[in-house]
C-alpha cells in the first residue's frame, strides 16, 4: 500500500455495452473515493472475455492494491454470455491467487436483459467495496 496508507486500486473496464460500464466506472470511481481509496489505473478491453490477461498486467503491478473488474454481459440468443463470465471469473479467481492480490468482480450478468442491466450498474460499488475491505483485511491479517 503506499506510504500514506491510501489503497491504490486498479480498474479493468470492458467496453463492450459502454452505455453500461460507463456508469459502473464513473459510480466505482465515486464509491472508492468515499471510502478513502484512490482509482489510479484503468485498463479498457474490448468485453469481458478480455479481462484475464490485463487483469494479469494490473496483477502484476507493485503500485496496485486491488484490482476491480467492470462489465455488463447481457443474454443473446445463444448461451455465450453463460461461457463469457464463466471462463473469465475462473481465471480473474486464479490470478487473485496467483498474485496474492485482491481482484473483485464488478461484472454483471449473466443471464440478464438489457433492462436488468440497468438495475444492476451498482454492482461495480459492490465491487470497490469488497476491494477495499480485502486489502484492508489483509494488510492486518
Amino acid at each position: 500500500m503506499a506510504a500514506n496508507n491510501e489503497i491504490r486500486i486498479g480498474f479493468v473496464v470492458a467496453e463492450f455495452n459502454r452505455d453500461l460500464t460507463w456508469q459502473m466506472e464513473l459510480l466505482g470511481k465515486e464509491h472508492a473515493n468515499f471510502l478513502g481509496a484512490k482509482v489510479t489505473k484503468i485498463f479498457y478491453v474490448p468485453g469481458v472475455y478480455d479481462m484475464p490477461l490485463a487483469v494479469k498486467k494490473m496483477a502484476a503491478d507493485k503500485n496496485i492494491d486491488a484490482i476491480v473488474t467492470i462489465g455488463s454481459v447481457i443474454e443473446g440468443a445463444t448461451d455465450h454470455d453463460q461461457v463469457v463470465v464463466s471462463q473469465a471469473t475462473r481465471k480473474i479467481t486464479d490470478l487473485a491467487l496467483e498474485y496474492d492480490k485482491p481482484i473483485t468482480l464488478g461484472i454483471a450478468g449473466p443471464g440478464m436483459t438489457r433492462m436488468e442491466a440497468f438495475d444492476r450498474i451498482e454492482y461495480s460499488k459492490r465491487a470497490v467495496e469488497a476491494a477495499v475491505k480485502m486489502v484492508r483485511r489483509i494488510k492486518d491479517y
